[in-house]
């Protein structure tokens, strides 16, 4: 089979340059556009394959700690039914588990410091049908929790910045105080400190303390849990699980999915997303249209090996493939070299970025900030198939104009002067 010349020259102008000096800067200018469009490409895998690990790190992290969904009493008031709105949510054939809870706030105190606390009341023996953090601690902390005791398992961050280890109380301050002749005066409890947890999400780590349920409904005055926690067989049908729920279960009752729980945070993460993109794509669009110059400058140093071509026979359009070929070889080879170098870098980014903090001493992610510690990557196909498109079609558009120009050459105004 022959292969056609319209490749075999384009591909020849392509790689040219050691022949004159002209020919070597055009040729450099040819590879500059190359490490242009891969540069491009590449920042665009690097930049949103770390953004989908961000979303997916925060996002695990932050499922095993809290549920699915939650179906709770307005107020904070407890469940009138609990038992009976346990066996309508397990009759779903969705729901993967289920376990009551009592949800508050407090302040923690050891000596002059008192934090704000998230409490969570939980029932031991089922807190590990809804929580992956649960089933960590089912054989070193939960079995201390205890009804009656008065034992807290404390955040790791929270217990830190408190200064306590394993053993020592605190005082839990509850919100809604007693009366007394005196006035009202808040609800306190010294509790003891019977182990700490490190999820791995700071917001958690910092803020939640975990009781035991009969001990919590004592410290608040409650009849019984404030709400269920649920944890689905597929995490991404939880809008869905919760309208259903909506429908089946019966008595006045709130229902929040773990979506709407952090709501605004993953739709800043869409936003900033879909703008990197767009920003992103603009420095593969000026790389792939520096080829119009190239190869401009490549037809006006060829037009007497244009007119030679088509004083022997060659008709414009194919004038116009061999230049379309030559753009598009700078095109596919930016590009791939732009996809092997991203994935590279994203795939590696775990040691690649710790080798960076150590070298500088400095930490690109305070975890205080960002909620995590390390830097994930995620790399999916559905973003690195369009990023590839869009490289070769931005390059092949760039491509149209110059090789149009070359096949209107005039074969005898270029020879006129050679």
């Amino acid at each position: 089979m022959q292969i056609p010349y319209e490749l075999i020259l384009g591909w020849r102008y392509t790689r040219a340059g050691r022949a004159t000096r002209r020919n070597g800067f055009i040729s450099f200018i040819s590879g500059v556009s190359m490490l242009g469009i891969a540069l491009g490409v590449a920042a665009l895998i690097i930049v949103l394959s770390v953004m989908n690990g961000f979303q997916k790190e925060v996002r695990d992290r932050m499922l095993g700690v809290i549920s699915h969904i939650e179906v709770f009493a307005p107020n904070g008031a407890a469940l009138a039914d609990p038992q009976k709105t346990l066996a309508e949510i397990r009759a779903n054939p969705s729901v993967a588990g289920a376990a009551t809870f009592i949800g508050a706030q407090v302040l923690l105190a050891r000596g002059e410091d008192m934090k704000g606390a998230m409490v969570r009341g939980i029932d031991p023996a089922l807190e590990s049908q809804v929580t992956d953090l649960a089933v960590q601690l089912e054989g070193t902390a939960f079995p201390r929790l205890v009804s009656g005791g008065f034992g807290v398992i404390l955040g790791g961050e929270l217990a830190r910045a408190m200064g306590v280890i394993e053993g020592d109380s605190v005082t839990l301050i509850a919100p809604s105080g007693q009366v007394t002749p005196a006035g009202v005066v808040p609800r306190l409890k010294q509790m003891t400190v019977v182990g700490t947890f490190d999820s791995g999400h700071f917001e958690y780590d910092s803020a939640l303390v975990m009781l035991h349920q009969d001990d919590a409904a004592k410290i608040f005055r409650l009849e019984g849990p404030t709400g269920i926690r649920i944890k689905l067989q597929d995490l991404n049908k939880a809008r869905e699980v919760a309208l259903e729920l909506s429908r089946s279960l019966s008595g006045d009752l709130l229902i929040r999915d773990w979506t709407r729980q952090n709501k605004t945070w993953f739709d800043a993460v869409q936003i900033e997303k879909r703008m990197m993109f767009i920003i992103l794509t603009l420095i593969v669009a000026v790389a792939a249209f520096n080829l119009v110059s190239t190869l401009v400058m490549t037809v006006t140093d060829k037009r007497a090996d244009i007119a030679i071509l088509r004083t022997l026979g060659a008709s414009p359009q194919s004038i116009m493939g061999i230049f379309m070929v030559q753009g598009a070889m700078v095109g596919v080879i930016g590009t791939f070299s732009g996809l092997l170098l991203g994935l590279g870098i994203a795939l590696n980014i775990d040691v690649i970025v710790p080798a960076l903090e150590q070298l500088f001493q400095a930490s690109f992610l305070p975890k205080d900030i960002y909620l995590i510690s390390r830097m994930p990557s995620d790399p999916q196909y559905a973003d690195i198939m369009p990023i590839a498109v869009i490289s070769l079609v931005l390059s092949f558009l760039a491509t149209i104009y110059p090789s149009w120009r070359a096949s209107r050459v005039n074969p005898a105004e270029a020879l006129r002067y050679e």
